[in-house]
């Protein structure tokens, strides 16, 4: 999995935890989505843990496969953890450990909470709330289940991606699909997803002594 499919998918994390208080100066966001949305960031936000499985489809423009991913991921307040494909990577809320399988190699890198790239810190506060304008298309057929279909257009338009769609079944997002510029479209699906259980915090830190031989590149 590369840092972009990386990226949609904590982008992904984040966007449940939307709180949908719109600034006025965009003005145009659907106020029933908003409704969708509060409830979705109110119940999400209420877990004290999370852990779930989920799967990545990626398409190219035409709806041809160029792969699926799957894989798990854990979170507890601002820390997380994702295991996909050869690839885990650590968040203490602090520190970032990206930890390549096939290599045997982990990239440690400091959290800036000022810098303006994408970080757990933004995207588990809200750092979405600003930046989208949203509003409800209605109920679709969605993995054979009726859900509310939510449409997100980013405000900024040099994004990559020009419209998320999120799929919303009684407060809880289960699909967002991210149409990029190119053509390409990721499917990103939440299945057995458990809340408020037992994770401990040693979950989110890289332990070398687990990895014989692993070879450490420290960025911080």
């Amino acid at each position: 999995m590369n840092k972009a499919i990386l990226t949609l998918l904590i982008s992904f994390l984040a966007i449940n935890q939307i709180n949908a208080q719109a600034p006025k100066s965009m003005g145009t966001s659907d106020a029933d989505a908003k409704k969708i949305l509060d409830q979705v960031s109110g119940k999400f936000k209420a877990y004290k843990t999370v852990q779930a499985q989920f799967v990545l489809k990626i398409e190219n423009g035409s709806g041809k496969s160029l792969g699926n991913k799957s894989g798990n991921v854990f979170m507890k307040g601002t820390k997380y953890r994702i295991s996909a494909s050869g690839q885990d990577i650590f968040s203490d809320g602090s520190n970032i450990w990206t930890y390549e399988k096939a290599a045997n190699e982990v990239t440690i890198n400091k959290i800036d909470p000022t810098a303006n790239s994408i970080t757990p810190q933004k995207l588990f506060t809200n750092f979405y709330d600003k930046d989208f304008l949203y509003k409800l298309n209605g109920i679709v057929k969605e993995g054979g289940k009726n859900m509310q279909e939510i449409e997100l257009t980013p405000i900024d338009k040099t994004k990559p991606f020009f419209k998320v769609l999120l799929y919303v079944d009684k407060s809880t997002i289960y699909t967002t699909k991210v149409f990029e510029k190119t053509g390409n479209r990721y499917t990103y699906s939440i299945n057995n997803m458990k809340t408020n259980g037992v994770i401990s915090d040693d979950t989110f830190v890289f332990d070398a002594k687990k990895y014989p031989g692993v070879e450490v590149v420290d960025l911080r």
